[in-house]
């Protein structure tokens, strides 16, 4: 497996941030190691000024501030600030998708500049030279492009690997104070042996409320380290006081599969939450499960899955529509900005119809698929979505707009930290990659947290099951009505899953 500091990875990512204060209560105004920024500077102390910075571009040449300097391979050499600044401003002039919009931005200035916080000042340069321009509607054109510490990015997608407690937080609300809740509990994590369960609502955390009114709650829902913290959940109107840890878990990327009958039909359901590379063996295994059980219908459930290895995806996709399907198609084509031809001339992926270790995949060979969908669906997996479209398979989503992200780039790492400028845009086989607002989709049902993820009652799941069973017709709203005394993420503010950037990605892989 590549790793992404040798400059290898190609990637596709969409930020979950579609809720407007996320970033100042959950983590990106000040508020320690956000979800969205990673290590922040710490703008209370006086700020080291460094000098003008050189015109010279060497990769590597770190300050010997920087933490994470040994991380990468080739070895660094001792430099300054100004160095690790010259290079990432080169590599935003070389690779930018938007370079023409890029503004000018004075890489002296102290926010950029304080050599005791060389993340926080790479973190503010970075974020200053990304294009201001705005979209037709008024939200940002680069709503994605970030960046992240090497290791910590090879540990996730490379083994699965974070630390964490376990828990996928759920959000709703435009504003403070903000409705917080657990959307999914990863199994064998903390929070699982602590006997968290899905649609418990956060009180409180170390005595800070869990609404984003009081800062600090970030640092605590995101942890950077293993200390132990206090919690306190509400669950059905009982209170539930639980003392946690985060630890190094292993993710679960396809946790669940299973086979289920469907007006007669054998339908195969399977949750897909990461295309990390542990996942491709799982996939394989529950798409052998479901042709041996003869299933003649799929309902694949991303409502969490925001992306990660673009070879998942197509591997998957191949599964779906089988050998016939496409034979001679692609998957996905890159096109990146005008100073790269050759990289747009070579930027096409096929179906992959077998493993980088030759094992031959299994197919379903189906003309029709059910995602159940939602805002966090992004980037890899809105690409199975848009490929199989390309090859006429008829893709119907269940649940709520995709998140939007045609866009992508390639992982360069320098000094340990890695850079994801976005680069280029993915279109399918037919030429179509017009999805920065999202698919839609043709039945709206909304997360079901008063249900286990897998029950046949459970919001999104039943809306498919309704659809399959009745072709062209969706559930009514007054059937999906949710039980129990909080209904979260229902009416106009659906809410997000917040997740840390890296996990909401998609990436190419040399093969």
């Amino acid at each position: 497996m590549m790793r992404v500091n040798q400059g290898q990875k190609w990637a596709l990512r969409c930020s979950a941030m579609g809720l407007t204060a996320l970033l100042s209560a959950c983590g990106g105004g000040g508020d320690g190691p956000g979800i969205f920024d990673g290590p922040q500077p710490d703008f209370g102390n006086k700020p080291v000024v460094t000098p003008a910075p050189s015109t010279a571009v060497v990769a590597q040449k770190c300050s010997v501030n920087n933490p994470y300097r040994y991380d990468d391979t080739p070895l660094s050499t001792s430099g300054t600030l100004n160095d690790e600044k010259a290079w990432l401003k080169d590599n935003m002039n070389k690779n930018y998708l938007w370079y023409k919009d890029m503004p000018t931005v004075n890489a002296a200035t102290p926010a950029f500049s304080n050599e005791s916080q060389v993340y926080g000042s790479l973190s503010a340069y970075f974020e200053a030279l990304k294009t201001p321009t705005l979209t037709a509607t008024g939200a940002k054109t680069d709503k994605f492009s970030f960046m992240q510490i090497t290791r910590e990015w090879n540990g996730l997608f490379e083994s699965g690997k974070v630390l964490d407690y376990g828990i996928q937080w759920h959000y709703t609300g435009d504003a403070p104070p903000l409705a917080i809740r657990v959307a999914y509990v990863e199994p064998n994590s903390p929070a699982a042996l602590a006997g968290i369960l899905r649609g418990d609502v956060l009180k409180s955390v170390d005595g800070i409320a869990g609404d984003g009114t009081v800062t600090g709650l970030s640092a605590l829902l995101y942890p950077r380290n293993s200390a132990t913290h206090q919690f306190v959940f509400d669950r059905a109107g009982n209170v539930q006081p639980v003392s946690m840890a985060a630890a190094d878990i292993t993710i679960s990327p396809v946790p669940m599969n299973k086979v289920i009958d469907v007006a007669g039909k054998k339908t195969g359901y399977l949750l897909f939450n990461s295309h990390i590379s542990t996942a491709e063996q799982p996939l394989i295994n529950a798409v052998q499960g479901f042709k041996d059980n003869n299933v003649s219908e799929l309902i694949l459930d991303l409502r969490y899955n925001g992306g990660g290895y673009l070879y998942i995806a197509s591997e998957l996709a191949y599964m779906i529509a089988g050998e016939t399907a496409t034979r001679n198609k692609v998957f996905e084509r890159l096109q990146y900005n005008d100073k790269r031809p050759v990289d747009t001339a070579n930027g096409v992926m096929p179906f992959y119809n077998s493993t980088e270790k030759s094992q031959f995949l299994p197919t379903l060979n189906l003309k029709r698929v059910y995602i159940l969908a939602s805002g966090n669906t992004c980037s890899a997996s809105e690409s199975i979505i848009n490929s199989l479209r390309g090859i006429d398979i008829d893709v119907q989503i269940i649940g709520n707009t995709t998140c939007g992200k045609p866009y992508g780039f390639m992982g360069k790492s320098n000094c340990g930290i890695s850079y994801f400028p976005m680069e280029f845009k993915g279109v399918n086989d037919k030429g179509v990659g017009d999805f920065a607002d999202g698919f839609a989709p043709q039945c709206s049902a909304n997360d079901d947290f008063t249900k286990p993820l897998g029950d046949s009652s459970e919001g999104l799941l039943a809306a498919a099951i309704y659809r399959q069973a009745n072709p062209n017709s969706c559930k009514p709203a007054a059937a999906m009505a949710y039980s129990g005394t909080a209904r979260f993420g229902q009416g106009a503010a659906q809410g997000l899953v917040i997740k840390p950037e890296m996990q909401n990605n998609k990436y190419w892989t040399v093969r």
